[in-house]
């Protein structure tokens, strides 16, 4: 199937006027396709569209914004097989992956389909009672959306839901390095006539369009699922007019586990953790520290599990972990790997490129051990498949250790002594702990403290970051 790919602005699907953009497979290192970004110009209209598409949209009810989110959902799920297909192509996920991606997009806008009927307002008294003073949420206007690569339509979902439900309008910037499926979503509702200019997907090069609208006084909400660095570039193009951000950035997650933990089923969801999607996921474990008196049991459970995971892409058989995004990402991983040998580290397992895949960005599954702070590993977000390991002695040292990072998205504890994981989940400092196990759902807020941003993706938390508070009081 042959596929034109073009920017989706104010209800069409239009070729861009910018820069040619090369979609490059990572797992066969081919070119998928090759399209014009979007220019600035197209960028403005784009805004426009979204601004003028907000005086009715925000107007409408909630029923009536939901029957066209139900539309647009539907058509969607129509289109699966097509969109993880080319999901795969341009990301290099296992089947299994681009499916659980794909879902979480329809999952979102369900979730937020039912989570706007549940916004309320409320009364604030009077203290002298001559007031009756009425609290009410409105939408907040048009949402410009900066998406990550490594989870294109989660990345979509997550906020396109709460924009669409809450009656704002938006721009959704995908990566350009990998746009495909989300400008696929603008084919899908061109095809069912959604409402003009509701939703605008632009892909571009950063220059002609990332710095057009963050430097628009259009955008009332700037959100981004992105890098600590892009986070302060978007904050400081953005100071043209006064907005609100909702900026997920950068992590780099400790994970204690402690000597009362069951260690197998530490390593073992420890591993699957780091190791889905090649590592290239913003809650997955960088730092694992692991009690003295338990570092050798868990390094030998966590090397047989590692050594369990079968490269490949697609629906390649036993495929659990694809490549890397790029061979600039291969590189930089050999180059974390060199440097943390070079400064004491050892690989237990992997570290180099597999002999059996002559194409495509892949990683062996890669263990490290005794890590500490002179390692880029231990200070930087690693962003692969590298699992780095330390022991500690106390929890007053690990909490030390866990703490002892600019970043605070999330972490891990693991153990059965429900003092020890009090302590740690109190002291870590970060916006998300989960014990025992990675948990993380669209009904549980998602965000973190430090220089991992500000605001929450998922839930009502999220949903709420889509409204602004308007006070009626009126005498009596």
């Amino acid at each position: 199937m042959i596929i034109l790919y073009k920017q989706y602005i104010n209800g069409s699907c239009i070729e861009g006027d910018g820069s040619i953009i090369k979609v490059v497979n990572p797992a066969t290192e081919e070119i998928v396709t090759e399209f014009k970004g979007a220019s600035s110009v197209q960028t403005e209209t784009a805004l426009t569209a979204a601004y003028k598409a907000f005086k009715t949209w925000s107007k409408l009810s909630i029923n009536e914004r939901n029957t066209w989110i139900e539309k647009l959902r539907i058509k969607l799920l129509e289109e699966k097989n097509n969109m993880v297909n080319i999901l795969i192509s341009e990301t290099g996920k296992t089947t299994e992956d681009a499916e659980y991606d794909f879902g979480m997009l329809i999952l979102c806008l369900s979730y937020y389909q039912e989570e706007a009927k549940r916004v309320y307002g409320e009364t604030i008294p009077d203290y002298d009672d001559n007031f009756k003073n009425i609290i009410v949420k409105k939408p907040r206007g048009v949402i410009a959306a900066h998406l990550a690569w490594n989870f294109p339509l989660l990345n979509v979902g997550y906020k396109l839901g709460p924009s669409l439900a809450s009656g704002c309008t938006c721009i959704l910037k995908p990566s350009k390095e990998t746009p495909l499926t989300t400008l696929y979503i603008g084919k899908v509702a061109e095809s069912i006539d959604f409402p003009e200019g509701v939703i605008n997907i632009i892909s571009g090069l950063s220059s002609e369009v990332a710095a057009t609208i963050n430097g628009s006084k259009i955008p009332s909400l700037i959100t981004l699922i992105g890098s600590t660095e892009t986070g302060l570039k978007i904050v400081e193009q953005s100071s043209t007019s006064i907005k609100h951000f909702s900026l997920e950035l950068g992590g780099n997650a400790p994970a204690v586990v402690t000597e009362h933990a069951k260690i197998e089923d530490a390593a073992k969801k420890l591993v699957d953790l780091k190791f889905t999607n090649a590592g290239q996921v913003c809650v997955s474990p960088n730092r694992i520290f692991v009690h003295s008196s338990v570092y050798d049991t868990f390094i030998k459970y966590a090397k047989e599990f590692a050594e369990k995971v079968v490269l490949g892409a697609g629906s390649d058989e036993g495929a659990m972990m694809g490549p890397l995004l790029t061979d600039r990402a291969r590189t930089r991983m050999l180059g974390l790997i060199e440097d943390a040998v070079n400064h004491g580290a050892k690989v237990i397992t992997g570290g180099k490129k597999p002999e059996d895949h002559d194409k495509g960005y892949y990683l062996l599954p890669t263990i490290l051990t005794d890590v500490d702070k002179d390692m880029k590993v231990y200070r930087e977000e690693i962003f692969g498949p590298i699992m780095g390991i330390a022991k500690f002695d106390t929890i007053e040292e690990v909490i030390e250790k866990a703490n002892d990072t600019e970043y605070g998205l999330t972490s891990y504890v693991f153990s059965e002594n429900l003092s020890e994981v009090m302590k740690l989940s109190e002291a870590i400092d970060a916006g998300t702990v989960c014990v025992n196990e990675p948990y993380y759902a669209i009904n549980q807020p998602h965000g973190g403290v430090k220089q991992s941003g500000i605001g929450k993706d998922c839930s009502k938390y999220s949903l709420e970051e889509y409204f602004t508070l308007k006070r009626i009081s009126l005498r009596v």
